[in-house]
C-alpha cells in the first residue's frame, strides 16, 4: 500500500485553502528576471565553450515557464543571455511540468533535474541541453574572491554538510510510513 509523505499531505492542504491569488507588481517581476539573467550570465562567462555555443544561437528566443511564472530570454552575439521583448515569438519553449514546488525542491536536493517539456527549435534545444549538462556554478570560487580561500572553503564544506543532511532527511521523509514504529 502506497503512503503519502506528511509533506505532500501538508502541500495538498495548503493548495486547497481558499487563499487569494497574490501577484507581485510588474516592476518586481521584471527586476527578479533581470537578476536571474545576471546570475545566468555570470555562470556562463566562466565557461568559454558555453558562450561560444550560445553565440551561435544569436537572436534565438527561449520561453521558460513554470506554473504562472515565465520569462523570455534571447541569446546575444556575445554568447550571453538578455531578456527578450515581451512580444518576441519564442523559438524554443521550456515548460517545467512538475507543478509542486515541494517536489521540485526535493528533486533539487537529490541532485535531479526537473522534468521539462520542450517545444520548438531542435538545435537550440540541443545547445540548452549541453549547457545544463556541462555548465556549473563554482560558488566556492566566487566566495573566495570576496572573503578569501579558507573562509570560502569552510563555508562551502558547511553548505555541503547541510545539503547532505537535507538529502538524508528528504530520503527518510519519502519512505515515512504513518503508524510504523521503526525509525
Amino acid at each position: 500500500m502506497a503512503t503519502q509523505s506528511p509533506f505532500s499531505l501538508l502541500e495538498d492542504f495548503l493548495q486547497k485553502l481558499p487563499l487569494p491569488k497574490l501577484q507581485p507588481p510588474a516592476w518586481a517581476v521584471t527586476e527578479a528576471q533581470r537578476r536571474m539573467v545576471l546570475l545566468l550570465n555570470h555562470v556562463l562567462m566562466q565557461e568559454s565553450e558555453a558562450t561560444a555555443r550560445l553565440a551561435r544561437q544569436k537572436g534565438q528566443v527561449m520561453l521558460v515557464q513554470w506554473r504562472s511564472f515565465s520569462f523570455k530570454l534571447e541569446a546575444t552575439a556575445a554568447g550571453l543571455l538578455d531578456l527578450a521583448a515581451p512580444e518576441a515569438k519564442p523559438d524554443l519553449v521550456l515548460t517545467v511540468t512538475e507543478e509542486s514546488a515541494l517536489s521540485l525542491a526535493q528533486n533539487a536536493l537529490r541532485g535531479e533535474k526537473p522534468a521539462v517539456r520542450i517545444d520548438g527549435d531542435v538545435q537550440l534545444a540541443a545547445e540548452v541541453n549541453w549547457l545544463t549538462e556541462h555548465v556549473r556554478w563554482d560558488l566556492e570560487e566566487d566566495l573566495a574572491r570576496i572573503m578569501g580561500d579558507v573562509p570560502a572553503r569552510t563555508l562551502s564544506q558547511m553548505a555541503q554538510g547541510l545539503v547532505a543532511g537535507l538529502r538524508q532527511f528528504v530520503a527518510k521523509a519519502a519512505t515515512f510510513v504513518p503508524g510504523s514504529s521503526s525509525q
